[in-house]
């Protein structure tokens, strides 16, 4: 030991590791993850093809900058400043969407590895969970198109005003009536909160993904946008194959069974479970109040 370190004294004197402390591995894994999230923001985003173009500008102008073309130079010069507006402008859907998610509930708890304290109201019933999956698939044999937005945290109620108050209980004869073709309210969007419909013929922003099989129609476009600008779970049944689907984060799950829906469905409803009382129990029992077979 003593003749390495002597080594190292001697001819390796000039290497001086840095000292690293708990807040520059902070700073690093904050970083990394900064850069990540924001790498795979442009890929899911049109972003990714205007960053192609910004590139290809930046890579002419470090050749004018080589080749000393100076008009170039001072023309890039003087428009830098209105370029950077411009860039914000091209931008402006994207990053007005990533502020969106950004102040959602429940992503800063999505980040950490600690389970979150769970919300224990319960959005809907489990009689409208049945209602609803019996409509999807109803509608979806009879080849009936169909667009449900159910609300979770954020409002819907900008949607709402663009279509006509219904505030009726949701049931599958309803949404039959109201997706029925040629029937007044059977254009548009029906928003869901609670066990309620509370309004139809709502109209959705279309999404600008390019990820989204070009096959699929303008319902599920408008079913996969709102899901991006909202945390809204979407229901879309097609026209054309009768196949059902959901939308949530931007994300399509296509031609799903009615299992799978259930499923989802039960997973937003944030039902609460009550813990059994067995001590409760089993003093009722004692007092001879016998469980039917």
């Amino acid at each position: 030991m003593d003749r390495i370190k002597a080594f190292v004294e001697q001819y390796l004197y000039w290497v001086s590791l840095p000292k690293i402390t708990f807040s520059d591995i902070l700073e690093i894994i904050i970083l990394s993850f900064l850069v990540y999230h924001v790498i795979l923001w442009f890929k899911e985003t049109r972003a990714w093809t205007l960053l192609k173009g910004i590139l290809s500008v930046a890579l002419f102008i470090m050749v004018a900058f080589v080749l000393q073309m100076n008009t170039i130079l001072w023309i890039v010069e003087r428009t830098v400043n209105v370029g950077l507006i411009a860039l914000i402008v091209l931008f402006q859907p994207e990053l007005r969407r990533a502020l969106e998610r950004l102040g959602q509930k429940g992503f800063l708890t999505s980040l950490l590895p600690f389970e979150p304290v769970k919300n224990t109201h319960e959005r809907f019933s489990d009689r409208t969970i049945n209602e609803l999956v019996r409509a999807c698939y109803e509608m979806g044999k009879y080849r009936t198109g169909a667009l449900i937005i159910i609300e979770q945290n954020v409002s819907l109620k900008e949607y709402e005003q663009t279509g006509i108050a219904v505030d009726a209980i949701v049931s599958a004869p309803l949404l039959l009536n109201i997706f029925e073709h040629n029937t007044p309210l059977h254009d548009g969007a029906v928003v869901m909160r609670g066990n309620r419909i509370t309004a139809a013929t709502c109209y959705l922003p279309l999404t600008d993904s390019t990820s989204l099989n070009k096959s699929l129609g303008t319902r599920h476009r408008a079913g996969v946008g709102v899901s991006e600008n909202t945390d809204c779970l979407t229901i879309i049944v097609s026209e054309e194959t009768g196949a059902v689907s959901v939308a949530e984060e931007g994300k399509l799950s296509h031609n799903i069974s009615a299992d799978y829906l259930r499923e989802q469905l039960q997973r937003v409803q944030n039902k609460t479970v009550e813990p059994r009382k067995k001590l409760k129990n089993w003093k009722g029992w004692a007092k001879h109040e016998k469980t039917a077979d």
